[in-house]
């Protein structure tokens, strides 16, 4: 069974930063890669970034704001935030690289709470 435990979440105002962190179990982070989900007020889930096989992705929005990365030695990823907006505020899911929605639906972790303040 593939369990996935989000945690860094937080209240910051704008301009701060964040490092979320996520651990697995069940599933190898260096083997499928992994992606960060966020679901935003009005439940719509959103692909923030994902790593695979070393490469890195990410929509424009959050383009030169938040890096992806991996602790292969540990088996977590982190989503490091910086110049946080107030249109970041979500609920932040790590899960696999094709988990869409059902990230957000909590099927692998619960999620961590950002709450950007302007």
């Amino acid at each position: 069974e593939v369990q996935m435990v989000e945690s860094g979440g937080g209240s910051v105002q704008a301009g701060g930063s964040l490092r979320l962190s996520c651990t697995a179990s069940g599933f190898r982070f260096d083997e499928d890669g992994m992606a960060w989900y966020r679901r935003i007020p009005g439940n719509e889930c959103q692909l923030v970034s994902f790593i695979s096989e070393n490469a890195t992705w990410g929509p424009d929005s959050v383009k030169g704001r938040f890096t992806v990365s991996l602790d292969n030695t540990k088996n977590t990823a982190y989503l490091q935030m910086s110049s946080l907006r107030s249109e970041d505020t979500a609920v932040y899911y790590c899960a696999p690289v094709s988990g869409g929605v059902r990230a957000c639906e909590g099927t692998w972790g619960q999620g961590t709470q950002v709450t950007v303040s302007s």
